[in-house]
């Protein structure tokens, strides 16, 4: 293994699954977001010495993902699944009791539907595990704009939640 080889998988390997999650998110669809990571990766194979800070990893890499995301979306619209179809789990479902699987598809509807503005920064917090002055950055808007997006989609989330929740207690 050549020392570029090892420098690239020290640095991007463990970053797959956040990736593919990621990408699942953004294109909604399981071919195309394994796609994505996989040129996600190609490209920054390519671009890997032109990382200067490694500590900037994680966020060089899902913004090369971002990026090459506007570009396959530029070529063709994503297939938009239902949630019913959904392949991929973000849980191990074998950990979770029917009850707790109903109330994570329900999250993950209520996120789905989120409005991209405020559903983006989310997931970028939630499976990137990114912080809010790295959001903004990938986003190219201020800190104060990912906070607010942030509390906005929290709030629409707990609308949602909260509405779904008056719901099946009445069934």
């Amino acid at each position: 293994m050549s020392i570029k080889e090892r420098k690239f998988d020290a640095l991007l390997g463990i970053y797959y699954k956040d990736l593919y999650r990621f990408a699942y998110w953004l294109g909604k669809d399981e071919h195309m977001a394994k796609d994505l990571v996989q040129e996600t990766y190609l490209r920054a194979w390519k671009a890997i010495d032109s990382l200067k800070d490694e500590k900037a990893a994680k966020s060089w890499i899902f913004t090369i993902l971002r990026r090459e995301f506007a570009r396959q979306f530029e070529k063709k619209k994503p297939i938009i699944n239902s949630l019913d179809d959904m392949v991929v789990d973000i849980e191990d479902q074998k950990q979770h009791s029917p009850d707790e699987l109903m109330d994570i598809n329900i999250t993950r509807q209520a996120m789905m539907n989120l409005e991209s503005k405020y559903a983006e920064p989310l997931m970028l917090q939630v499976i990137g595990g990114f912080s809010c002055d790295e959001i903004a950055t990938q986003l190219d808007i201020s800190p104060s704009a990912v906070m607010t997006q942030l509390f906005r989609a929290r709030k629409q989330l707990t609308t949602h939640l909260n509405r779904e929740s008056k719901i099946g207690s009445r069934s």
